[in-house]
């Protein structure tokens, strides 16, 4: 398999399958560039070497066919001034417009196709929409990881009637990063798995048992753990069908040898907001009437030790609800420590994106994902259709 710095693009059409799947306001306009920024090296890399670019991309899930909402022309402007070129735009991603654009270009250009989802047949997988898409470029390059678990026409169908196919800057970073947590991590190696829900952390965690040291769960999952100890958790969110896989799931750690660590006190707070009254108890012994929406003093004081003596850290999921200012002392402070320790540190998933974002630490990870699904089909062990198609 060519790499991108092995590959050379001179007088090439590259079509680049990229995730600018971007927040907009009301306006409009795109409020986080993150996406496009994570992109823009392969694209740049590209025209260095003289090759043209052609981008695809979804955005949003409209539903029957074209809406302005979901179009691309939208986020041109923010494109333009990532990758500090002028951008054509053409308002399908398919048909003789868009190949007469495609076709017309000269080295050192760039066209956006509109979105894909404004045809049914990206979602299906369709062979017939998917090789008219190849007939774009030259050589495929796919780099939107954040898409790499859908085996969609742009993201995997496509590679089928492409000759030259590889990986962008981007994609081979996540792959690269997704690897080494499974595969090659040093020891100690903690896992800090929190979020709302035990019953989308479950293949996640019992995929890495047998490779890691020390559990870290906090978030509302924990309180399934609690439940499922005979613990009273008050009204903090539970999933009663989970119990049983909860108990499972901590016979597996301890026969694995791996130490799990649930937050032992919780600030808890009589009712979901911002403004609530609040106390710090016992996470076994939460009174009716009060929910568990943060991980308590003692908590973090143990977390501490445990994330200093780590050689590899992942973070998927916040230990609190962290956009309430009163409930994110926790995943800050975890955040800190993970920052300042000497640990290889793998961030993702999209609440832990967004909490390290909140706190100004992104730049003190060693890497963060910007895949949400994709990097917990890797973290699970799944084959990745995006990525298989180029391997």
């Amino acid at each position: 398999m060519s790499s991108m710095d092995s590959f050379n693009f001179k007088g090439k059409r590259a079509l680049i399958r990229v995730d600018f799947n971007v927040p907009l306001n009301d306006q409009l306009e795109v409020t986080d560039a993150t996406r496009i920024s994570a992109a823009s090296s392969t694209i740049k890399k590209i025209l260095n070497d003289g090759g043209s670019v052609v981008l695809m991309s979804h955005l949003g899930r409209p539903k029957n066919g074209p809406e302005d909402t979901f179009s691309l022309r939208h986020i041109v402007k923010a494109l333009e001034a990532e990758i500090e070129t002028t951008v054509i735009f053409t308002d399908n991603c398919i048909g003789e417009k868009a190949l007469t654009a495609s076709s017309s270009l000269k080295p050192g250009e760039v066209l956006l196709l509109e979105n894909l989802r404004f045809h049914k047949e990206e979602t299906a997988g369709d062979e017939g929409f998917a090789k008219e898409l190849s007939k774009h470029g030259d050589v495929y390059v796919n780099d939107a990881f954040g898409t790499a678990h859908r085996a969609h026409a742009s993201t995997t169908i496509v590679a089928k009637f492409m000759k030259n196919k590889l990986f962008g800057y981007l994609m081979d970073a996540e792959v690269a990063n997704g690897q080494r947590v499974l595969k090659s991590a040093e020891h100690p190696y903690t896992a800090i798995i929190g979020g709302a829900k035990v019953s989308s952390k479950i293949d996640v965690i019992t995929h890495l048992l047998d490779r890691i040291d020390n559990l870290i769960i906090g978030g509302g999952m924990a309180y399934t753990f609690f439940k499922a100890q005979g613990g009273a958790i008050g009204n903090s969110l539970v999933e009663l069908d989970y119990l049983e896989t909860a108990k499972n799931i901590l016979t597996q750690a301890k026969e694995k040898n791996v130490r799990v660590l649930l937050p032992e006190d919780s600030v808890v707070a009589d009712s979901f907001s911002n403004e609530a009254n609040t106390n710090v108890v016992s996470s076994m012994q939460i009174e009716d009437g009060w929910m568990g929406l943060d991980v308590g003093p003692k908590a973090i004081e143990t977390y501490r030790s445990v994330i200093a003596a780590s050689k590899t850290i992942l973070w998927n999921g916040p230990l609190g609800v962290f956009e309430m200012d009163r409930f994110s002392t926790g995943t800050k402070a975890l955040g800190e420590m993970i920052a300042t320790s000497d640990a290889y540190s793998l961030v993702g998933g999209g609440d832990s994106v967004a909490a390290v974002k909140k706190f100004n630490l992104t730049d003190k990870m060693s890497y963060v994902s910007t895949g949400g699904g994709a990097l917990l089909e890797l973290l699970e062990g799944k084959t990745l259709p995006g990525v298989a198609a180029i391997q």
